[in-house]
């Protein structure tokens, strides 16, 4: 079954799993998933929260004890989460110290609410570094306009961070610069570069869910044709921005100090549309130095029929330009389409938290006790 996840691995492409729960961690499938299918890695969001918490499996003591603290929702949710983070980081402790801190690493990402916000941001992440209070932490800030010196601060604190939420290939290389301006931030600051780690994890599956949908209301045998290419073409451009930054002078410098890449990481990798291989944004976007960051049932598929045929990036970037270009020839705006998907993916993770607030206000309701 592991045949194609092992090829994956050795042609450079870390497995990250793209969910966790508490009946994830406490029944053993995530050692399991280690174990045997070459995930090196976890990340969450909002939304794999609120879907986790609120099936209340594993959890219903720990919200019993918050409830009889009389702690605000806001810190219950904190505590619930951090507490899941931890214990997933100790799991995949022997991954982090076998790579030298490369992988082995769970994420964890600031309030949704604060996207916008960069000082309650910096503050937020210095919080949830402290709180998980494990080396193997990834703090998860957006790529918005306000994240981006937030990147950079917190960077410079020494705190390795997942950049969350990128679509646009302008907006992955402020990014890359947020990164490297807080390693420069780091250096003066006279800490160890080599103990900070990122990734900037680039989305995939969405753009083609919007751009197709704009394919379609052109209707013509030519915008057809392009249905399902931009994704890749952007993710593929996205890799050759990446190539180009980190061998530059400015980055030499800092690799000379012992700096670590910022790997892209593939986010958003699960399949929307049925009419295409659930293993596409897998198979398609090999190349060395990545993540590639999988729902289970990606996992599973790729696992089951991936088939994995070398790098599928490098070489193609030349393809990739003429196939966005074509999109744009017929009147879709690349820039509107990006800056569309930011917007909702920030609302999309602001409500999903919004849901696990009122939920979990609910249980801590309904399980405070009595006083006689």
């Amino acid at each position: 079954m592991t045949d194609a996840l092992k090829r994956l691995s050795d042609e450079g492409v870390a497995i990250w799993l793209d969910d966790l729960s508490r009946k994830r961690i406490t029944s053993g499938n995530l050692a399991e998933l280690i174990d045997q299918s070459h995930v090196v890695g976890v990340t969450t969001n909002p939304s794999i929260f609120q879907k986790a918490i609120s099936s209340g499996d594993g959890y219903e003591q720990q919200l019993a004890d918050l409830a009889a603290r009389k702690v605000t929702v806001d810190e219950a949710i904190r505590m619930i989460t951090t507490a899941d983070v931890r214990d997933a980081a100790d799991i995949l402790r022997p991954v982090f110290d076998r790579t030298d801190g490369q992988d082995g690493r769970v994420s964890i990402e600031v309030d949704p609410r604060l996207a916008h916000e960069t000082t309650a941001t910096i503050a937020e992440a210095k919080q949830l570094a402290w709180l998980v209070d494990r080396p193997n932490t990834l703090i998860k800030i957006p790529a918005t306009k306000a994240g981006l010196p937030a990147i950079t601060e917190v960077i410079g604190k020494g705190i390795s961070v997942n950049v969350t939420l990128i679509f646009s290939l302008e907006r992955y290389r402020a990014v890359m610069d947020a990164y490297l301006s807080g390693l420069e931030k780091a250096k003066a600051a006279g800490l160890d570069l080599s103990l900070i780690h990122s990734v900037a994890s680039f989305f995939v599956s969405r753009v083609d869910s919007e751009i197709d949908k704009r394919l379609d209301a052109v209707g013509t045998d030519e915008a057809k044709a392009l249905k399902g290419k931009a994704a890749l073409a952007n993710a593929r451009l996205a890799y050759e921005a990446y190539e180009e930054v980190f061998s530059s002078d400015r980055w030499n410098a800092l690799e000379r100090l012992g700096a670590n890449k910022q790997r892209p990481l593939w986010a958003s990798t699960g399949v929307k549309d049925p009419a295409y291989k659930d293993t596409l944004y897998v198979v398609d976007l090999v190349a060395p130095n990545t993540v590639n960051t999988m729902p289970e049932a990606t996992l599973e598929a790729t696992a089951d029929h991936g088939q994995v045929a070398g790098d599928t990036v490098r070489g193609t970037y030349a393809q990739a330009r003429a196939e966005l270009g074509a999109v744009a020839k017929l009147g879709i705006s690349y820039d509107d389409v990006v800056q569309l998907l930011e917007d909702e993916g920030v609302e999309k993770f602001e409500a999903s938290w919004n849901d696990l607030l009122k939920s979990t206000e609910a249980e801590l309701a309904r399980l405070a006790p009595t006083e006689a």
